[in-house]
């Protein structure tokens, strides 16, 4: 585990809130879903504990939660990098749906900074649902 990740942890266990904003203790939020104990049941519990795998840099869970198109040229290195050179600021769930029993979308906000610089992601996310599980495969 990185510095920063050690830190971000120690915050997200010392507020007890978890980072994705579910206004939810880490512990029975993310926490199980990026230990492999328990998996998203929804997309908006996945899109949120993929935010949370970001928070603290923990690409193998990005990596595990994604499928078809996001995962072609998806740079576990470059993720990393990102990850950790962000100081991870909110997350906004603007929308959540599930569209049929496969397939369902997510639009959220998440805000960052890097060098003091705030920056702004928002993304129209798309899941399917294979296997039995949830997994991000696309925006749109």
């Amino acid at each position: 585990m990185s510095k920063k990740q050690s830190q971000q942890s120690q915050q997200s266990q010392q507020s007890n809130y978890c980072p994705c904003n579910s206004g939810k203790d880490f512990n029975n939020c993310c926490k199980p879903f990026l230990l492999g104990s328990s998996i998203p049941d929804n997309p908006e519990a996945l899109m949120r504990s993929r935010y949370t795998a970001y928070t603290m840099a923990n690409i193998d869970y990005i990596v595990q939660t994604m499928q078809g198109p996001a995962f072609v040229g998806f740079d576990k290195i470059s993720a990393k990098d990102w990850a950790e050179s962000a100081n991870w600021q909110s997350l906004k769930v603007l929308s959540s749906s599930i569209d049929s029993p496969e397939s369902g979308r997510v639009e959220f906000i998440a805000k960052y900074k890097i060098n003091g610089k705030m920056f702004k992601l928002q993304e129209h996310s798309v899941f399917h649902f294979i296997d039995n599980r949830w997994f991000y495969v696309d925006k749109c």
